[in-house]
């Protein structure tokens, strides 16, 4: 009975002590975009500021014409970066084409 429990104990101990799943996909933001830039030919293409209650974060989508691959990033206020979404087949929408209300 007692080894089943600590054994119990030790899986969720574990569990939760464990780095969440995102952060196997942040680093220093200057590696991030060394890598973009490198491996993937991509540049910065638009970006911008996200408001939330405790801190700003910087919010940008890196893409490249070239290998037609996109990656956005969230940038927290210390500096590091995390890769929230990545792509194939980068595409820039004509301003004409945007649906009609969208703010200009």
């Amino acid at each position: 009975m007692f080894k089943r429990l600590l054994s119990i104990c030790m899986v969720f101990g574990m569990a939760a002590t464990a780095p969440p799943a995102w952060a196997a996909n942040c680093a220093d933001r200057s590696t991030v975009v060394e890598r973009l830039e490198r491996k993937f030919s991509e540049t910065l293409t638009v970006g911008g500021l996200q408001n939330n209650r405790q801190a700003s974060t910087l919010v940008e989508i890196w893409s490249s014409a070239e290998t037609g691959t996109f990656t956005i990033l969230i940038t927290r206020p210390d500096g590091v970066s995390c890769v929230v979404a990545a792509g194939t087949d980068f595409f820039e929408a004509a301003r004409d084409a945007m649906p009609t209300g969208t703010p200009s």
